[in-house]
């Protein structure tokens, strides 16, 4: 038997020990199950995943560039907390941005983008995993801005939208949020199939704009 006959795994699929890390701490972040200014001490996370300090680090410090986690001195890494200014601020760009970005996809879109979109929007509806939410919202958002062709702009609104998932999250969980968001959705899909970019555009605000409200109302004081 030849090596060639083996059938060996593809590692260079398979994802390094950091990644692993990066993804499980990203998720108690996301979920809520860490806590903002909660320190995260890398013996703690080493022992835990029984690996040596090096590839926690490397997750942290790839949580960091995602906005999730800062290092500080005496601390270490702790979770970041966004003050209400700040938070306002990225909402604020979220429209810009995603208000030009719908304006530049509609011309380009096609029956499959509508047929994409629509997919996702019964996968919205019918799940009940939370955490799978905030992924399809993303998942619908990207399919409308794709056909814009600006893969740069499109990964400025993803960076802001990792950013604030963990708000999104708490957001469609209140009452009524999730339905909200699909009634939304679907408006803008319907101006999308229009051929109205400018109606997409000002549904895009609204929507943005509502989210970034309940979120003030819902948030305990001093939360953000």
């Amino acid at each position: 038997m030849s090596l060639r006959q083996l059938k060996a795994p593809n590692l260079g699929i398979t994802p390094t020990a950091s990644e692993v890390i990066a993804t499980h701490l990203r998720e108690a972040i996301v979920s809520g199950a860490l806590a903002e200014g909660e320190p995260i001490r890398q013996d703690d996370v080493a022992q835990l995943f029984n690996v040596s300090k090096i590839p926690v680090r490397e997750a942290l410090k790839r949580l960091e560039a995602e906005g999730l986690v800062l290092f500080q001195r005496n601390k270490g890494a702790v979770i970041t907390r966004i003050s209400e200014p700040e938070l306002a601020q990225m909402f604020e760009v979220r429209v810009l941005l995603e208000m030009q970005a719908i304006r530049l996809a509609v011309p380009n879109m096609t029956e499959a983008t509508f047929a994409q979109a629509e997919q996702i929007c019964a996968a919205f509806l019918g799940e009940d995993n939370i955490g799978r939410w905030a992924e399809l919202n993303w998942q619908l958002h990207a399919c409308l801005y794709e056909p814009a062709q600006r893969p740069f702009l499109l990964n400025l609104i993803r960076s802001i939208h990792d950013k604030l998932e963990r708000y999104l999250r708490l957001q469609m969980s209140l009452s009524s949020g999730k339905n909200r968001a699909d009634h939304e959705h679907r408006e803008i899909l319907e101006a999308c199939r229009a051929g109205d970019g400018e109606r997409a555009a000002q549904l895009i605000e609204t929507h943005i704009n509502g989210v970034c409200q309940v979120l003030y109302e819902h948030l305990p004081k001093g939360a953000a």
